[in-house]
This record gives structure tokens, C-alpha cells and sequence, in this order.
């Protein structure tokens, strides 16, 4: 990454981290925590078994199954491949990035899985669900993006960590409502009636 940028990012998490208070650590450690989701994935899940027949359906919950998959792995490439210490592990940045919470993560942060993931997810599901549930796709994406703030405002990522998996989720989850619809139109799947 450029120098230019690695100092942008930077003073940009500075600011962003700086934000927090006590009464607001509580609220945005929920919203990081990956199993505060669960309520929400089931009801996503529950709103997919409603909409769609059970073959359809099923195809559609191994593309999730899936998706998640490769976007923690393409995670995982990033991370050991880049090599870029999150805020929290990095020496430059000791004493003035606040840590809310016990816990750093891994020693590589370069991208947000978190925000990756949870993107993916928004543009896969609520792109499926946007005909019959209008609110869904931008309840969603307002999620990954509390999400994806949260990451910085705990001092886990930078923002440009935080963009890039946002990015690459997004791009993810479209491509592969691309080949939901291509599965769909081959085996003939359908929606329920």
C-alpha cells in the first residue's frame, strides 16, 4: 500500500477509534460479536424456506454455505499474504488506538472478514428477498455497515481494511446471486407459488 494511503488510513482510524466512550462500548462489542447475528441469519433463513421451493432452497443455502466460505478463505489468502498487523497489534500505534475489549484477533488484519462476510451476505440474501420483502436489502446493508464501523471503532482494523472487505463482499455475494440464477434456469428451480 502506498505511504500516502497507509497514513490516511491511519489518521482516519485515529479519528474514527477516537469516537467511543464507555456508554457506547457495550452497544458496538454486540454488534462486532459474530454470534450476535444468529437471531438475524435464522429469520434470513426462515424468509428464504418461505419464498422459495425446498430445492430451490436448499441450492440457495449451500450457496451460503459457500460464499461464507470463500470469503473467509480469500480472508485468510489476504491476511498471511499481505502480512499487515492490525491497529491493535501495531507498535507505531501503541497507546493511541483504543482496544474495546479483551480480545485483538489474529496478528494480520488485512481485510475485514467480518465486514466481508456480512456484505456477501446483504447482497446475496437481500438481493433474493428485495422483490418480497422491499426493507430487507437496506436493513441489511445498514447492517454491515454498523458491522464493518464497529471493526474500527474496537481498534481490530483500519478503515481501509474495513472498505476492501466491504468491496470484495459486495462483488462476492452479487456474483453469486448471478449463479443462483443460472443454477435456477439450468435445473428449473422455482419460486414457491
Amino acid at each position: 500500500m502506498p505511504e500516502v494511503l497507509q497514513h490516511l488510513d491511519r489518521d482516519l482510524l485515529l479519528s474514527l477509534n477516537d469516537w467511543g466512550s464507555p456508554a457506547w462500548d457495550v452497544f458496538w462489542l454486540f454488534i462486532t460479536n459474530k454470534w450476535a447475528a444468529l437471531p438475524l441469519y435464522a429469520i434470513l433463513i426462515w424468509l428464504l424456506y418461505k419464498q422459495f421451493a425446498f430445492k430451490k432452497f436448499l441450492m440457495l443455502l449451500l450457496l451460503v454455505v459457500l460464499l461464507i466460505a470463500l470469503t473467509d478463505q480469500t480472508g485468510n489468502l489476504f491476511k498471511y499474504g499481505f502480512e499487515r498487523l492490525r491497529p491493535c497489534h501495531e507498535p507505531a500505534l501503541a497507546g493511541r488506538v483504543s482496544l474495546v475489549g479483551a480480545r485483538c484477533g489474529g496478528l494480520f488484519g488485512f481485510f475485514s472478514a467480518h465486514a466481508a462476510n456480512n456484505a456477501a451476505l446483504a447482497f446475496f440474501i437481500g438481493l433474493h428477498l428485495r422483490n418480497r420483502y422491499v426493507w430487507l436489502f437496506r436493513g441489511l446493508l445498514l447492517w454491515t455497515l454498523l458491522v464493518a464501523y464497529s471493526r474500527v471503532y474496537v481498534g481490530v482494523h483500519y478503515p481501509g481494511d474495513v472498505l476492501f472487505g466491504l468491496l470484495l463482499g459486495s462483488l462476492y455475494g452479487w456474483g453469486f446471486v448471478i449463479l443462483s440464477k443460472k443454477i435456477s434456469k439450468k435445473w428449473s428451480l422455482e419460486d414457491r407459488k
